[in-house]
């Protein structure tokens, strides 16, 4: 049964005021999980390389576009959106993209998207006998119908939908609104990597899509005390193109710096707000960032499982494909959350082990030669691939110790760039950092200790290696990753490499993209 706004909100206020009183935070704990919360962002944040080729992609498909329809000036225009221009991308994220036809809003029949769809399909199948791309994927019967292409070179998954204007507009209006606050971005990040751990970031398997957390995350900002962020109907009271909404934000740069709270601070704190509220969402409980507090809303006269409104059209809930199953599996990801920031608020456990249940081993891969495993169990069904639950914590508070540092925890004096006897992460002693000698990082260069997909040998490989004494990104000598040279597999594509003199004979299938300098497409290809 739905509840009235003015009912919600106070069950709202007073079951996370309940929920926070019960997770006590340890100032001194606080710090060391800012310190472990900005390692992430810094080690997780794309590199600019990462930018480039996504922005070259860009015009490539530009190229593409101008190929099927002609040079004439009704030919479409393909434009970015997501979480490349929120900038809250990885470098594995996919890079979302919108054909164009028309700079005016027109509402296109879904039969013409198909048609755009297929013409598009049809010149990448070419491309992918040539070696250009390596999957091409139409999905012509979703709600939104999609075109997945993958680029040889770099990997980089592009999903082409059509006049995806609302995506775009909506991509560009919280980008402009993370120039009020840095902490917006900082935490919008952070949860989208946080929910891609667990697996609760895919409209497709029904549990939360990135726009509903960086709302969430905005949600969060504007009901702190004091606020961070202002409700979203004072920014787009004028209008909701970029220009106006630019004009209008410059009036709201720091708006929020009266309050103090840290990055560690804001992601417990929105972990609890959005436990406390579980049971509500049943009731009618809404999330609404154009008012800046919960309301309560249906949907076509239902309520829904999680309910996130949309800010340019609240008659549209974002979080619409979120199903009744997959609810109780987002609240059981963030109660086991809450239960490791605990645990580590009490001592309990390191920096390491809340930074592996947090964002997944895959992501921060721990540089150690030790043997210690602390996490034995794994419950995939309920938290996802590679995210360890949490063994039983006795009930007897410990005591934090002075060099508990959490993940970048110090050994003999020595940080992340020093030499012997430091160590890294969960190392053990005399386990060397990154760029310490005698091992490497990323592809770096010599024995015993591996950085990311490294093997305990001499002929170490990174992220990319293919065989012996091979270099990770931009790492040693026959055969290279991402940043090689050249390398001696028949690897192209657009974001590809030059091959050597054994491949010449295959001299017509150049990549679209190269490393720096590009040269221009080819349209001969």
């Amino acid at each position: 049964m739905r509840l009235t706004e003015g009912v919600l909100q106070k069950k709202a206020k007073k079951r996370e005021l309940k929920a926070l009183q019960k997770n006590k935070v340890i100032p001194e704990r606080i710090a060391a999980l800012e310190g472990l919360l900005r390692d992430v962002y810094v080690l997780r944040r794309p590199k600019q390389s990462d930018y480039h080729y996504r922005k070259d992609l860009i015009r490539v498909f530009n190229v593409i576009a101008k190929e099927i329809y002609g040079k004439c000036n009704d030919h479409p225009v393909v434009k970015e959106f997501g979480s490349f221009t929120m900038d809250i991308f990885s470098p594995k994220s996919d890079l979302d993209l919108s054909i164009n036809f028309s700079s005016n809003l027109v509402e296109v029949a879904r039969e013409t998207k198909i048609k755009t769809l297929r013409k598009f399909s049809k010149k990448f199948y070419a491309l992918l006998s040539k070696g250009h791309v390596s999957s091409v994927h139409p999905i012509l019967t979703a709600n939104v119908p999609i075109l997945k292409v993958i680029d040889s070179g770099t990997g980089i998954e592009c999903d082409l939908s059509v006049e995806n204007r609302d995506g775009i507009l909506k991509s560009q209006i919280v980008h402009v609104i993370s120039s009020i606050d840095e902490r917006f971005q900082k935490l919008s990040f952070l949860m989208k990597a946080w929910a891609k751990a667990h697996n609760i970031n895919s409209s497709k398997d029904h549990t939360l899509n990135s726009l509903s957390i960086v709302l969430l995350v905005a949600f969060h900002l504007q009901t702190r005390d004091p606020p961070i962020l202002p409700p979203l109907s004072v920014i787009l009271k004028d209008g909701t193109d970029r220009a106006t909404v630019s004009k209008v934000v410059k009036q709201f740069v720091n708006y929020g710096k009266s309050n103090e709270e840290s990055l560690a601070d804001l992601f417990v704190t929105l972990l609890i707000k959005l436990s406390s509220v579980e049971k509500l969402w049943s009731k009618g409980l809404c999330a609404s960032t154009y008012q800046g507090s919960w309301t309560s809303k249906t949907w076509n006269s239902k309520v829904g499982c999680f309910s996130v409104e949309d800010f340019t059209d609240r008659s549209q809930n974002v979080s619409k494909a979120v199903a009744k199953d997959q609810v109780k599996r987002i609240n059981s990801c963030i109660q086991h959350s809450i239960q490791y920031v605990a645990a580590f608020m009490d001592g309990q456990i390191q920096g390491p082990r809340l930074r592996d249940y947090l964002f997944g081993r895959e992501a921060t891969t721990t540089i150690t030669t030790s043997t210690r495993d602390d996490n034995k169990k794994l419950d995939k069904k309920q938290v996802g691939h590679q995210i360890p639950l949490l063994d039983h914590i006795p009930k007897k508070r410990l005591r934090a110790t002075v060099d508990e540092q959490g993940w970048g925890r110090m050994c003999g004096g020595r940080s992340w760039a020093d030499g012997p006897s430091t160590q890294v992460w969960t190392g053990a002693p005399s386990t060397q950092v990154w760029a310490g000698p005698s091992m490497q990082g990323w592809g770096g260069a010599s024995t015993a200790v591996q950085g990311w997909g490294g093997t305990s040998s001499t002929a170490t490989q990174g992220w990319g290696g293919r065989s012996g004494a091979n270099g990770g990104w931009g790492g040693g000598t026959a055969s290279q990753g991402w940043g090689g040279m050249k390398q001696q597999q028949k690897i192209m594509g657009w974001g590809g490499w030059a091959q050597q003199a054994s491949d010449q004979r295959n001299n017509n299938l150049k990549p679209l993209l190269a490393p720096p300098p590009i040269p221009p497409y080819n349209p001969s290809y």
